[in-house]
């Protein structure tokens, strides 16, 4: 196993030495009050079933900054960022060493029971991929296709308030997917561009 740098710019709460380069994790990024508030703010969001060309998904989506057109295979304008999310990742960019501003789109998602995420990658023109989940516990499952077409596997407990960063190799090597809800759960992904 390669030795896994430490990063100087992560919260004393964050692991230093994950198992993915390029994957950080920070617990309780936020407080209990300021879920409860975001969670309130997700649910009074403008959310649409998430579509992927004929297929509806259970998950509930809303996006700030840009939107992707999967028929179109780009990017589309969204609304701007509302004060809030700004406000939002002021907060949690510097936990991952991150200049705020850099965060430009933003995903709202409710997962309400039995919604998950299928295995992907997040589109080509982003770049660094910052999550933070609220409410009920996830899991994040990361698979890497070994050259033998097997997979290198990785499961990702995802804590209440607890963010994670996806950059370098967690991001371009690894595919990740959310396993499906038993109880209700909301996401506020924040993402650079390339």
């Amino acid at each position: 196993m390669m030795p896994h740098q430490i990063d100087l710019f992560a919260s004393e709460n964050a692991d230093t030495a994950p198992p993915i380069a390029g994957l950080q994790v920070v617990r309780d990024a936020i407080s209990v009050e300021d879920e409860a508030a975001l969670a309130a703010r997700i649910d009074a969001a403008p959310l649409e079933p998430f579509r992927f060309g004929q297929w509806t998904g259970k998950r509930l989506t809303a996006y700030y900054g840009s939107a992707y057109d999967f028929q179109r295979g780009r990017t589309a304008p969204a609304p701007p960022l509302p004060t809030w999310l700004l406000e939002l990742r002021h907060k949690l960019a510097p936990q991952f060493g991150l200049e705020a501003e850099a965060l430009q789109q933003a995903l709202l998602i409710r997962y309400d029971p039995g919604a998950g995420i299928g295995w992907h990658r997040d589109r080509p023109q982003y770049a660094e991929v910052l999550g933070l989940s609220l409410g009920a516990p996830a899991v994040m499952r990361l698979r890497q296709r070994r050259p033998d077409g097997t997979f290198r596997r990785h499961i990702l407990p995802l804590p209440a308030r607890g963010a994670y960063m996806l950059r370098g190799e967690a991001r371009d090597g690894w595919e990740h997917s959310i396993a499906p809800m038993e109880d209700l759960r909301r996401s506020i992904t924040f993402r650079t561009f390339r």
